[in-house]
């Protein structure tokens, strides 16, 4: 029985997560399925603005990861190719991402196709941040709150205080500069 049952998982195709070299996410994807390995690399459009033009782009959601669908037969051919680190471990063993995830990933890229990965950091009153996108692209303030994905922020430049409300996604936490603050 426990021979079957080895033979069966060396056969058995499951959703890993390789991770790859930076901004190398779509050329891995495409180099991995030249090669007949099924692979994901889920995508989001996002506008970007220089001095004389929009133009629409896209842009890998995750940032150096890619997925491959795959047998323990196959990971060699992955870690092989071109722009692929390794494949990303969990317990020491490769993590393994239920079909179910890859679909619900599969179908809010296709229903979203703006949606965007936010990272859980920890922004407290009192932060010093950087807008990272937007209006006041590149400029820093102090948090004021955080209402649930917004940040209301204090822009302390021209001897005022203009407030203003920023969603998490667009703002930077400044390490350097966080300084305990309370607004009443």
């Amino acid at each position: 029985m426990e021979l079957h049952d080895t033979h069966l998982t060396l056969w058995r195709k499951q959703w890993l997560v390789v991770y790859t070299r930076p901004r190398w996410e779509k050329k891995v994807d495409r180099l991995l399925q030249m090669q007949g390995i099924e692979a994901y690399c889920p995508v989001k459009k996002v506008t970007s603005q220089w001095a004389d033009r929009r133009k629409q782009v896209i842009l890998p959601l995750f940032n150096s990861y890619v997925f491959v669908r795959i047998n323990d037969r196959e990971a060699y051919k992955v870690r092989q190719t071109l722009g692929v680190m390794n494949f990303v471990y969990y317990m020491a063993k490769p993590a393994v991402i239920q079909d179910q995830v890859i679909e619900k990933i599969k179908e809010y890229t296709h229903n979203c196709p703006d949606v965007e990965v936010v990272s859980l950091q920890e922004i407290n009153s009192g932060d010093r941040i950087r807008v990272k996108k937007g209006l006041f692209f590149d400029q820093e303030g102090t948090v004021i709150r955080v209402q649930g994905k917004n940040v209301i922020l204090a822009f302390d430049h021209l001897n005022c205080a203009l407030v203003s409300n920023f969603p998490l996604s667009n703002v930077i936490l400044n390490t350097i500069h966080s300084i305990p603050i309370s607004f009443n």
